[in-house]
């Protein structure tokens, strides 16, 4: 979607179909296979996937974060609300619906997706519900995407977890022709990565990781959370309720809704 020019449908139409048929559907035995993965594990999990629309078309792809349980249980998802430029190709728009915060014993788990992480109301959703493990994947990186790990770290009083998709050129198989069309001069990294884990000071805890496949650790303690929380707490006595406020429709907003003569609208709506 980067790189392939809008007007050339037929190879679009082709990678498309591929990537719909390798996506996920939520429940299914391939999230089952994540939950039993994470209760062998013993670890709570935040994920990245292409969602399938599986209540509706079955053809339209959501831009999804799943969480999953350290039990192995689903907690909940959250699809992306507003795809970034050419991603308006391929992802649909999500609702408020999974702009909520988890509760684990380690923690309140919560994220946004990208470039989600710029929308100041979206991310004060999440304050408001008390995060304090704040997940941010994402395709971007450099130093403006840096800051701004660091900048939720230091409003939110947060750990941010930001973690981006190191691709090597290579990695794309060679049987795609828009790889020797478009990709000739593009290097040996697609995407260097840059994934990092920041303190609520807005220090880093484990420092941007270029070039890399890898994995990246630190230690939590909440009483950072709520300690600088004392000096500034946007969504307690830094708000100003009496000056600004916030709706968030959490809402589900099915495409199809199904009626049956003779129920009430709610009985009705949740057949």
């Amino acid at each position: 979607m980067w790189h392939i020019p809008p007007r050339d449908t037929h190879a679009l139409r082709d990678l498309y179909a591929e990537l719909l048929a390798q996506a996920v559907t939520i429940p299914s035995p391939t999230t089952d296979c994540l939950c039993a993965a994470a209760r062998r594990a013993g670890v709570s999990v935040a994920i990245g996937v292409n969602e399938v629309n599986a209540e509706a078309s079955g053809s339209t792809l959501y831009n999804t974060l799943l969480y999953i349980g350290a039990d192995g249980c689903l907690l909940g998802k959250h699809r992306k609300l507003v795809p970034t430029a050419g991603e308006r190709l391929v992802h649909g728009q999500g609702d408020g619906s999974g702009l909520r915060v988890q509760t684990l014993p380690i923690g309140r788990l919560g994220g946004l997706i990208c470039w989600e992480n710029y929308m100041p109301l979206a991310r004060y959703a999440l304050y408001a519900e008390g995060i304090q493990l704040y997940v941010a994947p994402t395709w971007d990186c450099g130093e403006p995407w840096l800051s701004t790990l660091r900048h939720i770290a230091k409003e939110g009083r947060v750990y941010v977890v930001g973690c981006c998709s190191a691709m090597r050129t290579a990695d794309i198989p060679d049987r795609f022709p828009f790889k020797t069309k478009f990709l000739q001069g593009a290097g040996e990294w697609l995407n260097p990565g840059d994934s990092a884990i920041v303190h609520p000071d807005g220090k880093f805890l484990a420092r941007p990781v270029r070039h890399e496949e890898t994995i990246l650790y630190a230690q939590v303690d909440l009483r950072q959370v709520h300690g600088p929380r004392w000096q500034l707490d946007v969504a307690g006595h830094y708000a100003r309720p009496d000056v600004f406020t916030l709706t968030v429709h959490r809402a589900n907003r099915p495409l199809v809704q199904t009626f049956t003569e003779g129920k009430d609208t709610e009985e009705a709506e949740t057949s």
